[in-house]
């Protein structure tokens, strides 16, 4: 049988590995390609908010995936201290005597091999892979091949492999950026942003695919509307427009969802509506919303908030809360009596265009003769009381 076996501190993984291991499976026809994640690498010490070695682990899970005689190994992980490859191999060679093993390399890692620690253990133990690309690497890396070869015996096989351009420390640069998806498996990316790993933003462009794929097709011009107006007065205000996009994005996630299934949630997620609240299950989707963002794309408290409270508002809301609140009701497909004031008073006083609101709201409610959650009563008291000192 033979052995592959690729080795990397993966942080994180990106299609150009995929690409790599692809190109090993399709030359080298391995029986087996074992990707290794470090637990501690032995040659650069790990940027502050890495995932753990675990967590590392489960992201090539994901970005390997389907790759057939492909597995993620933990043999670094279950042992402690720095992961020096030659005791991996040395490892292996143990429980498969018999086996050829096959290291795997990149063209920067093969010119300084010899300065590897234990390296001639290593070319005792197994052969060399060598990923090659055309563009006049060939000719340095024959050079490197031959000098091992003629040195210490070893076995060097050179792979033709066009890479993808990219490299972790690249896209941990992006991904704070909104930037760096391109580089990344859709799972990978999504466990990411999850995860908010690197301090990782997620690219609007994805965030509102995959929050417009959860609403009903006629909702959607009005979320579109709700972010262009959120982050036109986050804009205006001084609030930070990528958070006001995301709020917006994201307030009416689970909106589709019938009464018995935001109630479903509220328990999934130990959540304890107000009791009026659960008189208006029109409002439920606002709490079940601001549990999943939480859950599934990583948004912070802030945006948690505005989520949450875009339904009822609340007594003294956060600039952002206001902003995402007051676009909920006047974005362009909003079309009621009063509803234009509402927007040229947001472009004037904020607080004002909110009380107003928020008593358009009350008496709306009350003209149709339902109850109206006690937190919206609430807040419009509030907003009196501050008007008046």
């Amino acid at each position: 049988m033979t052995i592959a076996i690729y080795g990397g501190s993966f942080n994180p993984p990106h299609l150009g590995h995929r690409a790599a291991a692809e190109t090993v499976i399709e030359q080298l026809c391995p029986d087996r390609l074992l990707i290794v994640p470090d637990q501690i690498p032995p040659h650069k010490e790990l940027p502050e908010g890495s995932p753990t070695a675990e967590e590392r682990m489960h992201l090539c899970e994901l970005n390997f995936a389907g790759i057939p005689g492909l597995e993620v190994s933990d043999r670094e992980l279950r042992r402690e201290g720095v992961s020096y490859t030659a005791d991996t191999v040395e490892r292996l060679r143990a429980d498969f005597p018999e086996d050829a093993l096959w290291l795997v390399l990149g063209t920067d890692m093969l010119l300084c091999f010899d300065r590897w620690y234990r390296f001639r253990c290593l070319l005792e133990q197994c052969a060399l892979a060598v990923l090659c690309r055309g563009d006049g690497e060939r000719e340095q890396v024959e050079e490197k091949a031959e000098q091992l070869r003629r040195d210490y015996g070893a076995q060097v096989r050179i792979l033709p492999h066009e890479p993808i351009e990219t490299s972790s420390a690249e896209i941990r640069a992006l991904l704070p950026r909104r930037l760096g998806k391109e580089s990344l498996a859709e799972s990978v990316y999504a466990e990411i942003i999850r995860r908010r790993w690197y301090g990782a933003l997620p690219e609007l462009s994805w965030l509102r695919e995959q929050a417009y794929a959860m609403l009903k097709p006629k909702r959607i011009a009005h979320v579109a509307g709700c972010e262009n107006e959120a982050v036109a007065l986050a804009m205006r205000w001084g609030e930070d427009p990528e958070l006001a996009a995301e709020a917006a994005i994201l307030h009416d996630v689970t909106k589709k969802l019938s009464t018995e299934e935001q109630l479903q949630l509220c328990t999934a997620y130990g959540l304890e509506p107000d009791p009026t609240e659960l008189e208006s299950p029109a409002v439920l989707h606002a709490i079940t919303a601001a549990a999943y963002a939480e859950e599934r794309f990583g948004v912070g408290e802030a945006v948690k908030g505005a989520i949450r409270w875009h339904c009822t508002g609340r007594p003294d809301m956060t600039l952002l809360e206001k902003i995402v609140w007051l676009a909920d009701f006047t974005e362009p497909t909003r079309d009621f009596p009063g509803v234009d004031s509402v927007r040229a008073l947001a472009q004037e006083d904020l607080d004002l265009a909110l009380r107003t609101a928020l008593g358009m709201t009350l008496r709306f409610i009350e003209e149709k003769g339902a109850k109206p959650c006690s937190i919206t009563a609430q807040a419009l008291r509030y907003y009196e009381q501050t008007d008046r000192r």
